[in-house]
C-alpha cells in the first residue's frame, strides 16, 4: 500500500519533530518534508521531483506565515492539500485561512486519533473539521439542488451583506456601510443563519467562499 506523503511546515522544532514522530508510528503515513516556515519550504518545493500530498501548516511563523504561503500553495500547486495545525482558534485567523484554501483546521491538542482522520479525509474527500471547531466551521449542504434553492430565496440586501462578512468589518462598520442601523443587520444575519443553516459568521463566509461570492 502506497503510503500518503507528508510534509510538516512549523517554526517550533520540537513540536514538528514531535508531530512527524507520532505520523511515522502510522504505516499509512510518510513524512516526506519538515519544513520551519512557509519561505523555506516554498523554496524547497520547487527543486522536489516528489511533492508530498497532505501539508500539516502552522500559522504563526517568521519570513512567511501559514496563510501567505498556503495562498502561494493554492495558485501554485493546487494538488496539495493544507491542513492548518495550530493553536490560533480565533475567528478572524480560521476565515483567513480558509479563503487561502486550507482544506482542514485542526488545534494542536487534538488527539493522533483526530489528526490521523483528517490526514485521510482530506487526502481521499478534500476537506475536513473537528468537533474542536464546529461550531465556527458548521457544514453547508452542498446539494446542487438545495444550494439553488437557498441562492435563490437570498434578497439583495442579504447577499451584500454576505459579501461584506467576508471582511474584517464589524457588524456595527457593516451597518453604517450598508446605511442601515445595526439592528437591521441582525435581521440580515439572522435570515441568513436561518436560509444558510448555519451558526456563525464562518459558516458565513464558508457558503460565499463556495459560491464565489468574496
Amino acid at each position: 500500500m502506497e503510503r500518503i506523503k507528508i510534509a510538516i511546515v512549523d517554526d517550533h522544532k520540537l513540536v514538528s519533530k514531535a508531530i512527524e514522530n507520532m505520523i511515522s508510528f502510522n504505516p499509512k503515513f510518510e513524512v516526506v518534508m519538515n519544513c520551519f516556515n512557509g519561505e523555506d519550504f516554498l523554496k524547497q518545493l520547487d527543486h522536489r521531483k516528489i511533492l508530498p500530498e497532505v501539508v500539516l501548516m502552522d500559522i504563526n511563523m517568521p519570513r512567511k506565515n501559514g496563510i501567505e504561503t498556503t495562498l502561494e500553495l493554492t495558485k501554485n500547486y493546487p494538488d496539495l492539500k493544507v491542513i492548518a495545525l495550530t493553536m490560533e482558534d480565533n475567528e478572524s485567523t480560521i476565515i483567513s485561512m480558509l479563503k487561502a484554501g486550507a482544506k482542514g483546521y485542526l488545534l494542536k491538542d487534538m488527539s493522533p486519533d483526530i489528526l490521523f482522520d483528517a490526514i485521510n479525509i482530506v487526502h481521499e474527500k478534500g476537506i475536513f473539521y473537528t468537533d474542536i471547531v464546529t461550531q465556527s466551521l458548521l457544514k453547508i449542504k452542498t446539494e446542487e439542488k438545495i444550494n439553488q434553492e437557498i441562492n435563490n430565496s437570498l434578497k439583495d440586501r442579504e447577499i451584500e451583506f454576505i459579501k461584506l462578512a467576508c471582511s474584517e468589518l464589524t457588524y456595527k462598520e457593516i451597518a453604517e456601510q450598508m446605511c442601515v442601523s445595526p439592528r437591521t443587520v441582525d435581521g440580515y444575519r439572522d435570515s441568513i443563519f436561518a436560509k444558510l443553516n448555519v451558526k456563525t459568521r464562518v459558516g458565513i463566509v464558508l457558503f460565499a467562499i463556495k459560491h464565489h461570492m468574496c
